[in-house]
């Protein structure tokens, strides 16, 4: 799923009224293992990655970041748990703050993009 950044900056860099965050999480498959510095270098160099990326988080369990405890809570999602299940879940949240979807880590940014206007 990681060719999913480009995906993303696209999105990012398409839309002006679309800002794309990226919060790396090493709890799937020790999948982000790398310091903060080495997970942006990999998404610039691979990526070519321009929009914000922050602090690596967890997002599941007892030390859940805070915003992923909102997220979480304004969209549960369909499983039994409301927990993230793979890196890559994106959600879309509006200018006033509401989270209005969430999407499964298989969704594509192109697939996202189509739903924007629906949102605006």
């Amino acid at each position: 799923m990681t060719p999913q950044y480009a995906g993303l900056r696209t999105l990012h860099n398409d839309n002006d009224d679309v800002v794309v965050l990226g919060f790396p999480c090493n709890q799937f498959g020790n999948q982000e293992p790398g310091t903060d510095a080495e997970i942006l270098e990999f998404a610039t160099s691979q990526f070519d990655v321009n929009f914000p990326m922050f602090s690596k988080i967890e997002v599941n369990g007892a030390n859940t970041a805070p915003l992923y405890e909102l997220l979480k809570e304004a969209q549960p999602g369909d499983g039994d748990s409301a927990d993230i299940t793979w890196n890559f879940e994106k959600f879309l949240v509006d200018k006033a703050g509401n989270v209005i979807k969430r999407y499964a880590p298989s969704t594509t940014p192109e697939e996202i993009a189509t739903d924007l206007d629906q949102f605006r």
